[in-house]
């Protein structure tokens, strides 16, 4: 099946590493290919000084599996470069996921050690996954960590994305999504918006006041296509100035002014009782400039109504990785029995068998602890009272389970989050350095 035959959606087989189809080739030479293996993705600390992550990307791992196919174009690129013998492109040629896939719902949060996803599948349907999962879940959810701590210091202003050119064009649409997922209202980039039914936002750059021959001039120029209820940038020049002649361009009617340089505080409160003065009351103050979660944890008290986040947020704030893994855990022996596995590295240990997990969440709805479970856990459900079972269906018997991808992905991963933020302690919201807001028990049943 060629790219055209798929429609506009390429390939996402060779978005891989080639030591998974050397491992592939070398499993179906011994017969080992066919055990049922399961696969555990999981972290084994957080970036430091954070107290909690945020799962993203689920829905894009859904998406990347349904188009993971090795058509001729991709299969002639591995014979020719003699990447793998005509065994294992026989194998590939018909590859289909057919196993299953659990995990955490998209949104919610994690800490170390949480069983993030689950994959069961043969050894050769699941090992091809590994390095598609992980570069997908740790880029993503690297970004919603950050935008969550940047919408938690935010409190009840909205945070716009506006980091596209700031990233490489398509991780700019993955950014513009997981930033949604951690709380974001909105996003610059057009791609994400089409492709998951975004709120998309943006007026003009200092380049068109520059344009123009003078500041009223464009000023007048943007009200003229838009109205009102758009957002002047007024400091290209002076800020002051910039104020009263967007107040007169626009009335004072006008929805916002954006403030793009300088101290942003002070030049806020400024502008605000210049606004004011102005009869301009109802005008909004967008903020932006290389903000982050510390930036606009600063601007609390001053009189700013939404940030402009770009750098920062694609960049996870400084910790553009999760640090997630993808392990084997249990697997069929020679006897057909599945038996537990692990590494014993030193500090790359881990935890072998497969695991189910749930938080335990007290009466006043406060998370107090990670459970973590391993052993004949298939089917697992938190019996105990105050105790969330984590878990959910994501693919059963190779089919994608509904709900999880598309807008409709993006809109539930964004209420997941929200209520699983809120679940934790007022703690786990500061920004200084600090332990994961709860401890993880491990138990064995």
């Amino acid at each position: 099946m060629s790219a055209s035959q798929r429609g506009t959606q390429p390939s996402t087989a060779l978005l891989t590493d080639r030591y998974e189809l050397t491992m592939l080739q070398a499993a179906l030479a011994d017969g080992t290919a066919s055990r049922r293996c399961v696969f555990e993705v999981f972290t084994r600390r957080l970036p430091a000084g954070r107290r909690y992550g945020v799962v993203a990307g689920t829905g894009r791992v859904l998406e990347a599996l349904s188009t993971f196919r090795f058509a001729d174009a991709e299969l002639e690129f591995l014979r020719e470069g003699g990447i793998v013998n005509d065994q294992t492109l026989e194998f590939l040629a018909n590859y289909r996921f057919t196993g299953e896939i659990h995990g955490y719902a998209e949104g919610e949060v994690f800490f170390p050690g949480s069983p993030l996803m689950t994959v069961e599948a043969s050894f050769a349907e699941g090992v091809l996954l590994e390095t598609l999962v992980l570069s997908i879940l740790n880029y993503d959810s690297a970004v919603a960590s950050a935008a969550s701590r940047m919408t938690s210091a935010a409190g009840t202003r909205p945070c716009l994305e506006m980091g596209g050119r700031r990233a490489h064009e398509y991780a700019a649409v993955a950014a513009a999504r997981a930033a949604v997922v951690g709380g974001f209202a909105g996003t610059s980039n057009l791609e994400a918006g089409r492709r998951y039914g975004l709120t998309t936002i943006g007026t003009a750059a200092h380049a068109f006041t520059l344009l123009h021959d003078d500041e009223p001039s464009a000023f007048a120029s943007q009200v003229a296509s838009f109205g009102d209820a758009t957002t002047l940038l007024v400091d290209t020049y002076d800020i002051a100035e910039g104020v009263r002649r967007a107040i007169a361009a626009a009335g004072t009617g006008l929805d916002a002014v954006r403030l793009d340089s300088g101290d942003l505080g002070m030049v806020a409160r400024e502008v605000r009782d210049q606004l004011d003065s102005l009869g301009a009351a109802g005008t909004k103050i967008v903020v932006s400039s290389d903000l982050d979660e510390h930036a606009i944890a600063s601007l609390a008290a001053a009189p700013v109504d939404s940030y402009g986040v770009g750098t920062s947020v694609v960049t996870g704030s400084g910790a553009p990785t999760c640090g997630m893994v993808y392990k084997l855990v249990q697997r069929e022996n020679s006897d057909g029995v599945m038996e537990p596995v692990q590494k014993a590295s030193a500090s790359k240990s881990s935890v072998g068998g497969r695991k189910a997990a749930a938080r335990r969440v007290d009466t006043a709805g406060r998370a107090v602890e990670e459970v973590v479970v391993s052993g004949a856990v298939a089917g697992w459900e938190p019996a105990e009272d105050g105790l969330r079972g984590l878990h959910v269906p994501l693919v059963l018997d190779g089919v994608v389970q509904p709900g999880f991808t598309g807008s409709d992905g993006v809109t539930q991963a964004a209420e997941r989050h929200r209520t699983s933020r809120a679940e934790l302690s007022p703690y786990a919201r500061r920004l200084s350095a600090g332990d994961p807001a709860i401890a993880t028990t491990h138990i064995a049943v």
